[in-house]
């Protein structure tokens, strides 16, 4: 399975890495104290990861943030890999008369 990588996900990491900075910790020891594989969690900062909710919630009480701070403003759609990204009604009308269906 190929490992997401978008915006997104690219911002997130960004945002982990300086707040773990923030704190003077190394990745093994949030990692560790967080409960989270230390691959994983290297691959979170470098952007590469899809997290779940509870390694969210983990990672943000160990780094001393709210989760809502690490993924604030990342709703929106240009942030989303294309296949994603939900279709407006105009698109979706567009392909259908492309292909013929419309």
């Amino acid at each position: 399975m190929p490992t997401p990588s978008f915006e997104a996900i690219r911002i997130l990491g960004h945002r982990l890495r300086e707040a773990r900075r923030r704190i003077g910790l190394n990745q093994y020891d949030v990692a560790h104290e967080s409960m989270v594989d230390a691959a994983n969690y290297g691959r979170l900062e470098r952007g590469e990861g899809n997290p779940t909710l509870l390694t969210l919630l983990r990672l943000s009480v160990r780094l001393g943030v709210e989760p809502g701070e690490l993924l604030a403003g990342l709703n929106d759609q240009e942030l989303l890999p294309e296949q994603a990204r939900p279709f407006t009604v105009s698109e979706f009308r567009r392909e259908q008369e492309r292909r013929g269906n419309g």
